[in-house]
């Protein structure tokens, strides 16, 4: 009798136990769930590449904040992921600050040298001159990288510069062992890097043979740049010796980028995207990405749909998906570019109302063909190599960053006698208004190239908040899948309630409006398939991988991480 009476006792106890002490002890996992993200009670890093993401582990270790963290990240990946991470691109940093509640968008985007002009890529007929724009020299814009991560770190870290470099110097200078996807990388790519001696130097062995899995790499010359930033800062970069280095490279290739055009180059804080979802604040990055905008363009045209009783991935969920993405990138062609040099209409296509307008004309028995959609707005191509990572610390501080080469290894040169593989960003412009770039993206005059003047983007470096916190950070690579990957994996959070993993893990699905098919990920059934094809859609014949998400969720005290499945030698780690 005693007994049951104990029993009763701490089942009353237990039961008046306020259930957020309860959540805040232990972590919300469904036992029936296939899929368990990383776990961490006081801080967690995603990252593309698993040394990266313990460096960053590391600085929050040490008492760094999530921009600490995140920079140490930046300045690892650009020596252990060379075909993405960088010092030689570009890319955009949002952050949410947990004291001030606020939140920041920080745009280190490459930018045209002075000597670009808009024809700087057509040949004497007027056609595009595809290798000029992507494998020379003149390929290259003015990097932003490393004035994007000292500006972060300055403002918003708490560290020293030397501190948070110093774990990628010593990457650099002792080398690391080369792993599975590195191996396979720098194989896939040797006939183009071992064209340029610069880099044939760094990546491959004197007799030209590719490093193996466990040998290691070491960069010399990196390793001298990556001690010129540490010591002499932003300057360093963009006007001392790594500066004269970069410039000599580029007279010696018949470059643009000189000495005044890196002197010149800045950072710009943006007032960031902000929109809503059903009570959570979406907070991504403006112009020039393209991202920010059609995600929320995305999300506003769905908001009032009953997405969840249609079933994830159902037919009938995918038809819109499709036909909304179908919508965006019409207008993606037409409306972004650079809001230093045009008018983006940005209030306007991120209202409700002008989402209203487009969702009623998306019928739901058919699709439509991309012919018959035009950019729809009335005023009454990256590469699936670009690199994300997300960082959130013990205080409720969150970054997310995704920065660029835009091929992989740019455009697979290296600066002599500094180690920094070059971006070939200026094919994210339009070379020619109405032709595609490298990744089959339209582009118009508000795109095109000046001097000086920022190349579209798709990067969609995204934080979710729910009352005002952080709870789902988020981004890809991809190219021109990047806004769909992301607005796939935030739907998976917010409208089918699933965890970090499975929100990246589940099969995913772009429609960019030109080439006018629909690209799917192996996992989509076949009868979803034959449903979506007898209402009109085209369906790909080649089923590819879509994106590489590194995704944090917050939840009760809890760090959920999660690096894509899709990815080798990806890594989540929490502490």
């Amino acid at each position: 009798m005693k007994f049951k009476f104990l029993i009763l006792v701490l089942s009353f106890v237990s039961f008046c136990v306020p259930s957020t002490f309860a959540q805040e002890q232990t972590p919300r996992i469904d036992t029936k769930d296939r899929f368990v993200p990383v776990i961490g009670r006081n801080g967690m890093v995603t990252s593309r590449e698993k040394m990266a993401t313990q460096i960053g582990v590391d600085i929050l270790k040490k008492g760094g904040n999530a921009v600490d963290a995140a920079v140490a990240v930046g300045f690892a990946l650009a020596v252990t992921y060379p075909q993405a991470g960088n010092i030689g691109g570009g890319g955009f940093m949002v952050i949410q600050l947990a004291k001030e509640n606020k939140s920041i968008a920080i745009d280190y985007r490459e930018m045209a040298p002075g000597g670009a002009h808009r024809d700087m890529y057509l040949n004497a007929d007027g056609s595009v001159d595809e290798d000029r724009s992507k494998y020379t020299a003149k390929a290259s814009g003015v990097p932003g990288t490393v004035a994007g991560l000292v500006h972060a770190l300055k403002n918003y870290g708490t560290m020293s510069l030397k501190e948070v470099m110093q774990p990628a110097y010593n990457l650099a200078k002792n080398g690391f062992p080369v792993y599975n996807y590195l191996e396979s990388s720098l194989n896939n790519r040797k006939e183009r890097l071992s064209q340029n001696e610069a880099a044939a130097k760094i990546f491959y062995k004197a007799d030209g043979s590719s490093y193996k899995y466990g040998e290691i790499l070491k960069q010399d010359d990196l390793a001298w740049t990556l001690k010129q930033i540490m010591n002499g800062g932003r300057d360093a970069f963009y006007k001392g010796e790594i500066a004269k280095r970069i410039v000599a490279d580029q007279k010696d290739h018949d470059g643009l980028i000189n000495m005044d055009d890196m002197a010149a180059y800045k950072v710009v804080e943006r007032q960031p995207i902000i929109g809503t979802y059903k009570g959570y604040k979406i907070v991504t990055m403006p112009p020039p990405s393209s991202g920010g905008v059609h995600l929320v363009q995305l999300m506003n045209m769905l908001e009032n749909d009953d997405l969840t009783a249609m079933g994830h991935n159902s037919a009938a969920l995918l038809h819109l998906y499709i036909e909304s993405m179908r919508q965006v990138y019409a207008d993606r062609s037409k409306y972004l570019g650079d809001p230093d040099f045009t008018d983006v209409p940005v209030a306007e296509l991120t209202s409700k109302k002008y989402a209203q307008l487009i969702r009623s004309q998306i019928p739901m028995d058919r699709a439509r063909r991309s012919s018959d959609i035009a950019p729809a707005l009335s005023l009454l191509s990256e590469s699936p190599d670009t690199t994300h990572f997300s960082v959130m610390d013990k205080d409720g501080n969150a970054v997310s960053n995704t920065y660029t080469l835009n091929f992989s290894y740019g455009n697979h040169t290296v600066a002599a006698g500094t180690g920094i593989v070059m971006n070939n960003e200026m094919d994210d412009f339009s070379a020619k208004p109405g032709t595609p770039n490298g990744y089959g993206l339209i582009g118009g005059e508000a795109n095109s190239v000046q001097p000086r003047k920022r190349p579209l983007s798709s990067m969609t470096p995204t934080i979710v908040l729910k009352d005002d916190k952080p709870y789902f950070v988020t981004g890809s690579p991809g190219g021109s899948t990047i806004i769909t990957v992301v607005f796939q994996s935030v739907m998976n959070a917010l409208e089918f309630n699933m965890n970090a993993l499975q929100s990246l893990a589940v099969p995913r699905i772009h429609h960019q409006w030109l080439p006018d098919v629909v690209m799917m990920e192996d996992g989509i059934s076949k009868d979803t398939k034959d449903i979506l094809a007898n209402m009109g859609h085209i369906i790909a014949p080649m089923q590819i991988t879509i994106g590489s998400l590194s995704s944090i969720m917050y939840r009760d005290g809890i760090f959920y991480g999660a690096a894509d499945t899709r990815s080798m030698d990806a890594a989540a780690i929490g502490y």
